[in-house]
Order: C-alpha cells, then structure tokens, then sequence
C-alpha cells in the first residue's frame, strides 16, 4: 500500500513540471526575459531615414511675358517759360490763365511808341539814301561822277536798309505770341509792370499728349526698341492704367547709374495726367509661349548658380541646376534644366539643403486645399517596392498559454 502512494506522487511531480524546465540551459543561450516581440532580428538592424514634410508643385507651361519694372515722370510734349526780349511796360495781357490758346494767338502787348518812333525815322532815313543813290547812277551815266561814288551811295542805302530792319524787329517783340497751341500756366506779372530783358512771364504748354521720361537697367539696353508698349500706373488715379508707345532711346549709357533713358508717349485726350507726376512703368519685352513657369521660391543659389529640388522616384528629391529667363511678379521662366511635369519643392528648400543628397520628403497639401479646423494630411508619396526574394518581417510572437494541472 505504501509502495502504490510513491509512486502515484512521483507521477503526479511530473505531469506538473513545465517540460522547459527539465532541460538544462546551455551556456550563450538568451534568456526567457531578454525575447522581444516583433524582433526581425539582423534583416531589420538598418532603419530607413524619416522623410522630410515639404511643399511642392508641378511646373507650369503657358505663356510667358517678359518684363522690366521701372520709375519714371511725366512730361508735357511741349513746353515753354514765355519770357521777355526786351525792356519795357507792360499794356495788355491778353490770355486767361489756365485755358487752352491756339499759336500764334497775342498773349502780352508792350508799350512799343518809342520802337515805332525810332522805325519811322529809319524808313524817312532809307528814303533819303535811296534817292541819293538813284541821282548817283544818273551822273555816273553822265560821265560827272565815277563809280567809287556810286558804290559810297549804295552802301549808305544799304545801312539804312538794315536799321529799318532792326527797328521793325524791336517793334514785333513789343507783342509776345504763341508758339505753339497749349494751355497757358499761371502768368507772374500784371499790367503795367515794368520787365527787362529775360524776365519770366507765363508758361504754356501743350499736354494733348504726354511724354514720360523713365530708366532701364543696361542690362536690358539691347532688349529696348521703338514701338514698344508700356504700362503706367500713377498714384494721383489708383487702380487706373495708361498705356504708351516707346518712341526714342537715348544712344548712350549713362555711366553714374549704368541705365538707359528712354521716352514713351502717352495719350492724353481727356487732360487727366498732369506734367511732372510720378510713374510706375511696365515694358513689355517678350512674349514667348510654351515656357516653363516656376514660383520664385522654389530657387535655391549657390553662388551665381540656381538650382531647385525636383523630386522624383515616388519620394526622394534631386538637386537641380536651372538657367533662369524672365522674371514677374512671384514666378520665373526656366530656360533649361526642367521639362512639363517635373514636381519641385516651393517650400522647405532649405531644409533639405541640411540634408544628405536624395532624402525623401512627404508632400504636403496646399494649405487651401483643407477645411477649415482639420488638420493637415500628408499626400503619401508610394514608396519603392522592397527588392527581389526579400523575406518578409516576421510576425510578433504569442505569448504562450499556461496548461492547467490535471
């Protein structure tokens, strides 16, 4: 009876001992505690770099115009100081500051008695001269006086010829006349003024078109020609534009500030634009179409280089070198380097340029492009496929159950 006990006891000690605890652990072997779940072990020691959230957008191809930007003034295209030729009184103005006058019209009358006065004597003076040398012919043919006296008569004749001339002319100066059809300015004198020589009277000018004067960087000098348009806006008339024609450029470069002048006209049929206001002017230079269009932003330089960051093989970027053509306003023309549908960084450039040469970026979406309050979503770029005969990582294990004793 006592034999049968033992042994049931010795059975039941070992259907309740875990079979891993019978064998002995062998030196070098992990132990139970040091197991991780998921390890891939050696396959999965090298971890793939984070990617980089960025900005991009496609190249654009369209119509391109290139342009230059520059400040400039207005100008009447006829203007003139109307001043005075000689000493005298003021006796008539004859002109309304401000209207318009047609040429030739009289603006100022000066007291002219004593230039009339000095004209009819020279004109009795020419008479005389001239009967002296009528009778010097008449005894010259005669054979009374010789020729040397003719020619003192047609001298003397001639010089007073001459005196009538200036004193007519002193006459014409006591009015002053239009040269050209304008508008007259504001006049700076008053009847019966006294003025002398050279003293200012009033302005006029003819504003029915307007020139406007303006510099361009000699850069562009070989790109200006005549007939060009421009585009100017004023700060006098706000969201208004005016538009003119290039018609002369100045043949030489100045050398203080390395720009060409150019003038433009600009039609001003309703009197709007004002001599001496200022100009914000827009030549067009170029129109080319099917050009690739960047936002300026995406340009990283180095040096006198540009380069962007294209992004290709579904997430990893390359550095670009790019020749730059026209510029405008937030965007550029690519001469070389890109071609339609190359992807580009906009934002984050710099970023990337801490990073080793090919590091992946996940694009983000435009920030218009969410609702408003959500937050933003990555635009997943597809990664690579893992190569040929690769095994795949192994699952995470079970932990195992414990067995009840029977």
């Amino acid at each position: 009876m006592v034999a049968l006990v033992a042994t049931l006891a010795a059975c039941g000690s070992k259907a309740d001992t875990p079979p891993a605890a019978t064998a002995a652990a062998k030196p070098g072997d992990p132990k139970p505690q040091d197991a991780k779940p998921g390890a891939a072990g050696p396959a999965a020691a090298a971890k793939a770099p984070m990617a980089l959230p960025v900005r991009a957008a496609q190249v654009k191809v369209g119509q391109f115009t290139s342009d230059v930007t520059a400040v400039g003034s207005l100008l009447a295209d006829e203007s003139v100081l109307i001043r005075s030729e000689i000493d005298g009184r003021v006796t008539g103005i004859h002109f309304e500051e401000g209207r318009a006058v047609a040429k030739g019209a009289k603006l100022i009358s000066f007291d002219g008695s004593e230039a009339e006065a000095a004209l009819a004597a020279n004109v009795a003076e020419l008479r005389t001269k001239t009967s002296e040398h009528e009778r010097a012919k008449e005894l010259f043919g005669k054979g009374f006086i010789s020729a040397e006296a003719v020619d003192r008569t047609r001298g003397a004749m001639d010089v007073a010829q001459a005196h009538v001339q200036q004193e007519r002319a002193r006459v014409a100066k006591t009015s002053i006349v239009a040269p050209f059809s304008g508008t007259m300015g504001l006049r700076q004198i008053s009847p019966g003024a006294y003025v002398k020589t050279g003293d200012s009277i009033v302005r006029i000018e003819k504003i029915s078109a307007i020139k406007l004067d303006f510099r361009v960087p000699e850069l562009y000098a070989g790109r200006l020609a005549r007939d060009q348009q421009v585009a100017i806006s004023l700060d006098a008339f706000p969201g208004e534009k005016f538009v003119g024609r290039i018609y002369a450029i100045e043949p030489t470069v100045d050398e203080k500030s390395r720009t060409v002048l150019a003038r433009a006209q600009v039609p001003n049929v309703d009197g709007k634009l004002k001599p001496g206001l200022f100009a914000r002017v827009s030549v067009q230079l170029e129109n080319r179409d099917n050009a690739i269009v960047l936002p300026e932003q995406s340009l990283v330089p180095q040096g006198k280089d540009m380069f962007v960051y294209k992004i290709i093989d579904g997430g990893k970027t390359q550095i670009t070198k790019v020749q730059v053509g026209g510029r405008r306003p937030g965007e550029v023309e690519i001469v070389s380097g890109l071609v339609a549908g190359d992807m580009v960084v906009t934002e984050g450039a710099m970023k990337l340029g801490m990073m080793p040469p090919g590091a992946p970026v996940m694009v983000l979406p435009p920030p218009g492009d969410a609702p408003p309050g959500a937050p933003a979503t990555a635009v997943t770029v597809p990664a690579a496929p893992p190569p040929a005969g690769a095994s795949p990582a192994p699952k995470p294990a079970q932990p195992a159950g414990q067995r009840k004793g029977g």
